[in-house]
């Protein structure tokens, strides 16, 4: 049970008078420290046991309780809920009834999960109590990752299955909304949407891409970074999937000639997570991508993002002046709001006011007041900054400078005593400082106020499971400006794959970092405007270690690859 969906059942306890105010502040900031489900902190801290909180809750839903130990799942019973959608909603059959299914959820208090689940499997569903731990074994034991319901099988279906094919036809013949929408509601393309976004979820994968072609509808996901297609479903499913993916995203599904953005928040498993939508009319349909935002798969600590000892000493000490600029900066989806957000989640403390203007809002942070920058209503990064410095803050996340005014105010906050962080779109750290001479700022106002730039790449990382050393070829080595003897007895890796890394070599990805540190001869150069690679050969000659320098740093303790070091530097 994770915490934004476990407090129901510690408002129930607390209702019913079984727990004082402070046993509930107690328990609440357990589950909140350190995510341990609410039914077990309650335990561990000897307040309720596991056979009095499962009775509060089967009285509360009129239900009963269930030792899933007497239960016979035969076959039919297990067939009774797709797998895809067991694992979804974390739940187990347990028995078919006359009028229904009796089911047992490891959230049985989350309403929405049951009506999704009913909806499915197209019968009402009666909920039971029982064991957490119990269904968690049960769903493992009996629908783990490979079981029959996978995407393969479900198109297989969804391509024989002529009523979808007539109404597409019918809908692209008399554009009908209510047709349209009865497509999207259709139980097969509900499991199928449900399934390609479980298993990107379960893939790792940052974006899903939806694209229809003139012949094909192609689906990829992008995973470290790099983009993998799988099965191409049929062509005519890509009306109705990505009617499916807006009705879920609450967007108007009649309108297909203007993009649209939304979000759709899920469950899978013990946890939310939330997918931003974006759709693009293109020349054969709209063309659609999700960008998964898995808060369980980022960390968004400090000590976890890979910093360099001497980097991550800086900016811990940077975050903490009063006043001042940090700017971090890179290209797209180089991990930039990450680095920010870990900087925050490190400042967010009750003695203190933190705003953040995003465009959109990634992740939701408690304690920090987040604003969504949307251009199209006027709301744009100047706007909400104005406003930002009459809202009394200490700390101030700008999403990104694109402008000479947002770049003002936010000199001007951090002159009047705020502590700024911000992103920029350059190449390097030092080119950071020659962006802002180019926006149209007084020099003088940028070495008086800059703290540091660090600038960030993402590279895969080699897969554990298969790595192998190899000995690099000349042609290699001249691409990293190496040459034999610079070698000696360093080892170099690369990924056979297998299939942890799905035969791609890599796992996973790390950040390689550049520090620029603003200091006086810095702050001179500044002033003098000179150009980007002065201030860069200064800094290196002041010790300045470069992305070039970091990412052979990996590539020598065997963590990534000349090709990544190459490709990125």
């Amino acid at each position: 049970m994770a915490e934004e969906i476990s407090s129901p059942l510690l408002s129930l306890i607390r209702e019913q008078g079984l727990i004082d105010d402070l046993q509930y502040e107690e328990v609440a900031g357990e589950n909140k420290r350190a995510g341990t489900p609410v039914f077990q902190v309650l335990q561990d801290f000897g307040i309720m046991d596991l056979d009095a909180i499962l009775h509060v809750i089967a009285n509360y839903l009129g239900s009963e309780v269930v030792s899933l130990g007497d239960v016979e799942f035969t076959p039919a019973l297990l067939k009774s809920i797709p797998g895809s959608s067991v694992r979804m909603y974390r739940c187990v059959p347990v028995e078919v009834a006359p009028v229904g299914l009796r089911v047992a959820f490891e959230e049985p208090l989350n309403p929405a999960r049951i009506d999704e689940l009913s909806f499915i499997v197209k019968k009402d569903i009666q909920p039971v109590v029982a064991n957490p731990a119990d269904i968690s074994k049960l769903i493992e034991k009996y629908y783990g990752q490979n079981t029959g319901d996978n995407v393969s099988e479900i198109l297989k279906q969804l391509g024989e299955d002529q009523d979808i094919a007539k109404e597409v036809q019918m809908v692209e013949e008399k554009d009908d909304a209510a047709i349209m929408a009865e497509l999207a509601d259709a139980a097969p393309i509900v499991r199928f949407v449900n399934l390609v976004i479980l298993q990107a979820v379960q893939d790792r994968a940052s974006d899903i891409h939806f694209e229809p072609f003139e012949t094909e509808f192609r689906i990829r996901y992008r995973v470290d970074g790099a983009l993998y297609e799988m099965s191409p479903p049929p062509k005519h499913l890509a009306l109705p999937v990505v009617s499916r993916i807006k009705v879920m995203a609450n967007l108007n599904i009649s309108e297909r000639r203007l993009p649209q953005d939304g979000r759709i928040s899920i469950p899978l498993g013990s946890r939310q997570v939330d997918l931003r939508v974006s759709t693009l009319p293109t020349a054969f349909g709209e063309s659609v991508v999700l960008r998964v935002l898995d808060r369980s798969a980022v960390s968004l600590d400090l000590e976890t993002l890979g910093l360099p000892k001497y980097a991550y000493d800086y900016i811990s000490d940077a975050i903490m002046r009063p006043n001042g600029i940090f700017v971090v900066t890179g290209p797209t989806g180089s991990g930039k709001t990450t680095t920010l957000y870990s900087c925050l989640r490190r400042v967010n403390t009750i003695d203190s006011k933190l705003l953040t203007a995003e465009d959109p809002v990634e992740f939701d942070i408690e304690g920090i007041m987040q604003v969504a920058i949307n251009e199209a209503l006027g709301m744009t990064f100047s706007k909400a900054l104005r406003s930002f410095l009459r809202q009394d803050p200490d700390i101030i996340m700008v999403g990104e400078m694109r402008d000479i005014e947002t770049a003002q105010i936010s000199i001007q906050a951090s002159l009047t005593g705020h502590l700024v962080l911000s992103t920029l779109h350059t190449n390097d750290s030092p080119g950071a400082v020659t962006r802002l001479v180019d926006m149209g700022v007084e020099p003088f106002l940028i070495s008086s106020t800059l703290m540091g730039v660090l600038g960030q790449r993402l590279v895969r990382k080699v897969c554990k499971n298969c790595r192998t050393p190899f000995e690099p070829t000349e042609t290699q080595l001249s691409l990293l400006n190496l040459s034999p003897h610079d070698l000696g007895d360093k080892m170099f890796y690369y990924g056979r794959g297998c299939s942890t890394c799905n035969d791609t070599g890599y796992k996973g990805r790390k950040g390689i970092y550049e520090l620029l540190v603003i200091s006086d001869v810095i702050r001179t150069l500044i002033n003098e405007r000179a150009p980007t690679i002065v201030v860069r050969q200064k800094a290196v000659e002041l010790g300045m270690v470069t992305l070039r320098e970091d990412g052979l740093h990996s590539i020598f303790e065997g963590e990534t690859t000349i090709e990544e070091v190459v490709k990125y530097t």
